[in-house]
């Protein structure tokens, strides 16, 4: 259920964007007929917003942790301007396809990628500063107005990544949000708790004991549910005391 109302929501969004711009004519397409504007838009629309989900939950997700915010813009400016570019030129290609003319409508889509990208790290840098700066904040309260009500009064042992969702676990069980871990992590900043996998954050409260398979460390949280603590995150989990 919670699956679906993201999806009805990402909906939405890429459908009100798709008329607007469809309405104002962007792009020099107002002279082309109204349902071909609609459909390039909402298209565009929909393209960008899935590139962007996908490419970010990459790029900006553990793996690159440690490369300058600047190169994960570029980057991701770099690969999402392909799929728009390839999409305009469809719509819109009355030129040949030669090269020059691909690169150039591809500088124009990539300068704009570049710009949405950028403000879009600079809101969410706003936020996470916003939250910081709260000093009667919880960091674990703050998370879990993101969960549905009745889990707001749970006590949040871990959570764990699922492609662009996480799955957070819970004392009255578990449930899926649209999240980065990455985003998670920030977060959660402050909480009694830690990355211990690229893919897992647990509570200490959560944890309940520590098991050795095959020379691996393993959390076992309240659930049962057992959290593998990789090699990266191993010295921070045996300072924390979760794993001797």
């Amino acid at each position: 259920m919670r699956i679906a109302v993201e999806a009805a929501k990402y909906t939405g969004v890429v459908l009100a964007l798709g008329f607007v711009f469809t309405i104002l004519g962007v792009y020099d397409t107002e002279n082309n007929p109204f349902w071909h504007r609609l459909v390039f838009w909402t298209s565009t629309m929909a393209v960008g917003a899935g590139a962007s989900a996908a490419v970010g939950a990459f790029v900006w997700g553990p793996r690159f942790a440690d490369i300058p915010a600047i190169f994960k813009i570029a980057i991701a400016s770099l690969i999402i301007s392909v799929p728009i570019t390839l999409l305009i030129v469809t719509f819109f290609s009355y030129a040949p396809w030669t090269l020059p003319y691909l690169a150039m409508q591809y500088g124009y889509v990539l300068i704009i990628a570049v710009i949405i990208t950028s403000a879009a790290y600079v809101l969410q840098g706003f936020r996470e500063n916003k939250t910081k700066a709260d000093p009667s904040g919880d960091p674990i309260a703050t998370f879990k107005e993101r969960l549905p009500i009745k889990y707001r009064a749970a006590d949040v042992w871990a959570i764990s990544s699922e492609d662009h969702y996480l799955r957070v676990h819970t004392s009255l069980g578990e449930e899926l949000i649209l999240m980065r871990l990455a985003d998670a992590v920030r977060e959660l900043n402050g909480a009694d708790g830690l990355q211990v996998h690229r893919s897992w954050w647990v509570s200490k409260a959560g944890v309940s004991d520590e098991k050795r398979v095959d020379g691996r460390s393993l959390l076992v949280l309240a659930s049962g549910t057992k959290v593998p603590v990789s090699r990266s995150y191993r010295a921070k989990a045996t300072d924390a005391g979760l794993i001797r």
